[in-house]
């Protein structure tokens, strides 16, 4: 039998506060990104605290609107062994994992998820996952909704919360 917590003080409304702090901290660094140093960071992109974008060449970083830069992650757009400033895009609705790294010149597509650790050398074509070092498709002809979450999952979770619910009223009639 499945037991449901009323949500309460005791359950996590202390917290909200941080989580709110947080938010805006988050917010006010995608604002800065954008205004003072130029970025191209689309709507809805949600940055770490703790990722790295690059600040020596910071307007050839271009992240498309509601994808999600996991912690540690690094978006590079130069080389300084090469004397290389370029471009590095990141799609629409993308996932960057925790502590991966996107070289600079690459473009990553819309649609696609890249694996916590990764080093990403070449561009990543839509609807792909890859891991690895260096980075290899994992996965191909995927679809993923805001912040890089797959549709197919994200169905089935909804789906299973739902079933919980109705198996937990079933229970307590």
């Amino acid at each position: 039998m499945v037991t449901v917590r009323k949500r309460g003080y005791q359950h996590g409304m202390a917290w909200r506060p941080i989580f709110l702090l947080r938010d805006l901290m988050i917010a006010l660094r995608v604002w800065a990104y954008r205004s003072t140093m130029g970025m191209d960071i689309g709507p809805g992109v949600k940055l770490s605290l703790q990722a790295h974008l690059d600040l020596t060449n910071p307007s050839g970083v271009h992240i498309g609107a509601d994808t999600y830069i996991a912690f540690g992650a690094v978006i590079l757009a130069h080389d300084m062994s090469r004397v290389l400033h370029t471009d590095t895009y990141v799609g629409a609705n993308c996932f960057v994992g925790a502590n991966a790294i996107i070289m600079p010149g690459v473009h990553v597509g819309d649609h696609c998820i890249v694996g916590s650790g990764a080093v990403v050398t070449r561009d990543v074509p839509t609807g792909s996952i890859v891991v690895g070092n260096p980075a290899r498709i994992a996965r191909s002809g995927i679809s993923t909704g805001r912040w890089g979450v797959l549709t197919a999952a994200f169905a089935a979770a909804v789906a299973e919360e739902i079933a919980q619910k109705a198996e937990a009223s079933d229970g307590h009639s």
